[in-house]
């Protein structure tokens, strides 16, 4: 009997056992044809030493930038990164294959953007070909100067309520506080409000922030997650009751009174004109791409302008210096009088070049590419264009290190080659909200100069956690020193 039961099943073990090591030897020749093939066409492109298994992932991992810029000095150009031994991708930081790189309209890479598809939904972050075209088109329009024109009151307002709690907490005295937290909380506010018309009061009931001891203790995926899932079901309630109320006619009447036409108004008004090709998910994945896209990245252009010149005090003085005679005691800010504001403009560049608020944008190409050293690459490679990279490379800033504002004067700015400063992209999957950020640096650092003075802990120097967004690892610690008007 135990004869026959071994007879039985032997054979239908060894044909399983012989299948899957059929099957598992045509993945590792897969894998082998594909390693080979990466080889060959990224052979032309010099690389650092690579570990067979790891690749180059033990040389970034530790999320130092400093290792970056070695590679960036050493290989001109561009430079093959694997990450294990079946995957690499190339990474650029050359102005000349910058633009040939933006000027097409690549989709973006599946394989870096994919866990982002969960918090943004389908918007413009994440979407490629005619949808991304007709999303950008329906969009545009929030972007406008007029309507920025309208927003630069309810920035004055959500940055002197920030103001309002540094005056709180130092007093008369040189106080030392980790401004991140509140600046974050800031830009937030002004998201919600030119988003929704919405007063949340977040700065002060700290809106999202009721989850800290969570979000303190949760890996960055998950705090995230958290931070998108409580937008969200905000953001539906928002828009469910405003379209509710534009059903009745005496509150469509009182809507069109406010102030200015808020970010969901002209999604809504978009929405009205194509309802078959915009549908309730699409704008609600517009409305989440503008809060999520637009909150850490302010947030952080904000703060290390700040922590720049607190560690560049004559630049300070200078931009300080600028702004009261533009504003006087800043009791009201015009949208023309931004525009005046030249040197704190090229402090602001000079320290989105330092930190660029997104590390580097990624696609996989559709097609061949052949960049105007002759070199070219085929489909499917995934490039990366490293903005940290481009805005650090030696070939083109001259001590790259060093805060010099003054490289943004309009004879140096003319001089250089127009991909070689990149904070927003570049081409036509440009940076939409672009003109929105910089708005809001100005209005913020032009108000916060005027009520402080900054400088820094020197116990506690910025360390960045680059990510897809640039974050501080510890906060940002600064002294703020209440100043007399």
């Amino acid at each position: 009997m135990e004869s026959w039961l071994e007879k039985r099943w032997a054979r239908p073990l060894y044909l399983a056992f012989v299948f899957c090591l059929a099957l598992g030897l045509l993945q590792a020749i897969k894998l082998y044809l594909r390693r080979q093939r990466l080889l060959r066409e990224l052979r032309h492109f010099p690389a650092p030493p690579t570990h067979w298994f790891y690749g180059h992932q033990k040389l970034l991992q530790d999320g130092k930038m400093e290792k970056l810029e070695e590679f960036v000095e050493k290989y001109p150009c561009a430079f093959p990164c694997w990450v294990g031994p079946f995957q690499a991708f190339f990474y650029v930081y050359d102005p000349d294959y910058a633009k040939t790189f933006l000027s097409r309209t690549d989709p973006k890479s599946k394989f870096l953007y994919k866990f982002l598809m969960p918090c943004l939904g389908k918007g413009l972050v994440s979407l490629d070909g005619p949808e991304w075209f007709q999303h950008r088109h329906l969009v545009t329009p929030a972007f406008s100067f007029n309507t920025l024109k309208s927003y630069v009151d309810v920035m004055t307002q959500s940055v002197n309520i920030m103001l309002g709690k540094w005056e709180e907490i130092c007093g008369t005295r040189d106080t030392g506080v980790e401004v991140f937290e509140h600046i974050s909380l800031m830009t937030l506010d002004i998201l919600l409000k030119c988003a929704f018309s919405q007063e949340t009061n977040c700065q002060i009931n700290s809106f999202l922030h009721h989850h800290d001891i969570i979000f303190k203790f949760s890996p960055e995926g998950h705090r995230l997650q958290e931070i998108s899932e409580v937008l969200q079901q905000y953001a539906e309630k928002v828009i469910r009751d405003r379209k509710k109320s534009l059903k009745d006619i005496k509150n469509q009447d009182n809507a069109q009174k406010k102030n200015y036409p808020d970010f969901l108004d002209i999604l809504l008004s978009a929405q009205a004109e194509n309802c078959d090709s915009f549908s309730d998910t699409d704008l609600q994945s517009e409305v989440n791409t503008f809060i999520l896209a637009g909150h850490d990245t302010t947030a952080g252009g904000i703060s290390w302008l700040l922590y720049h010149l607190a560690l560049n005090p004559e630049h300070q003085e200078k931009c300080r210096d600028e702004i009261r005679s533009i504003l006087g005691d800043g009791s009201s800010i015009t949208w023309d009088q931004l525009s005046e504001m030249s040197y704190t403009t090229m402090c602001i560049k000079e320290s989105l070049r330092l930190a660029p608020p997104i590390q580097s944008i990624s696609r996989e190409l559709s097609k061949p590419i052949t960049f105007p050293d002759g070199h070219s690459l085929p489909a499917g490679i995934t490039v990366v264009l490293s903005i940290w990279g481009l805005h650090h490379n030696p070939a083109i800033w001259e001590e790259p290190k060093v805060f010099d504002p003054l490289r943004f004067s309009l004879e140096n700015s003319d001089q250089r080659h127009s991909y070689s400063f990149l904070p927003f992209s570049a081409g036509p999957r440009d940076c939409i909200g672009q003109h929105f950020a910089m708005v809001e640096l100005k209005v913020a650092i032009a108000l916060i100069l005027l009520h402080f003075k900054v400088t820094p802990d020197p116990t506690r120097p910025l360390i960045f956690l680059p990510q897809v967004i640039l974050k501080p690892q510890n906060g940002v610690h600064l002294y703020l020193k209440k100043l007399s008007k």
